[in-house]
């Protein structure tokens, strides 16, 4: 029973991987791996693929490898003003309400729901609704 289970999750890991290699950032990657894990391994799969999903959004980001670089370019040839936050930039951390502007995410990046700034002259990925940095683009 124990080599079955464990035989289920590699096999719902291995379906989770590859799918949630096409999935925007950590959130899809988990959603994604999930509904495929639980797909090929029912629940087992699902908790597995789940966590190897958000590992590979995590590592793919928002996006995507290829689209930082040429999208780092996009917002350093604007000369934007950089706001000074005064805190560690990170993902994770909350803008504040005023003082911030921010830019909506071109088309052709991916990102529509997100939008963009920069703070302490690094490019950011933001969650309009919470203000949350959900991607430091370098």
């Amino acid at each position: 029973m124990k080599c079955r289970l464990i035989f289920m999750a590699a096999v719902a890991a291995t379906v989770a991987l590859s799918a949630a290699a096409q999935a925007q950032g950590v959130p899809g990657g988990v959603e994604r791996g999930s509904r495929e894990g639980e797909r090929a391994a029912g629940p087992v799969g699902a908790v597995v693929g789940g966590v190897v999903g958000g590992v590979v959004g995590g590592v793919n980001g928002v996006l995507g490898i290829d689209e930082r670089p040429r999208f780092n370019h996009y917002v350093v040839e604007r000369h934007l003003p950089s706001y000074h936050y005064g805190e560690d930039v990170r993902v994770g951390a909350v803008l504040p309400e005023a003082g911030v502007t921010y830019y909506e995410v071109p088309p052709e990046y991916g990102a529509r729901e997100y939008r963009y700034t920069v703070v302490d002259g690094r490019t950011v990925l933001v969650d309009p609704r919470t203000r949350r940095i959900v991607e430091i683009v370098e």
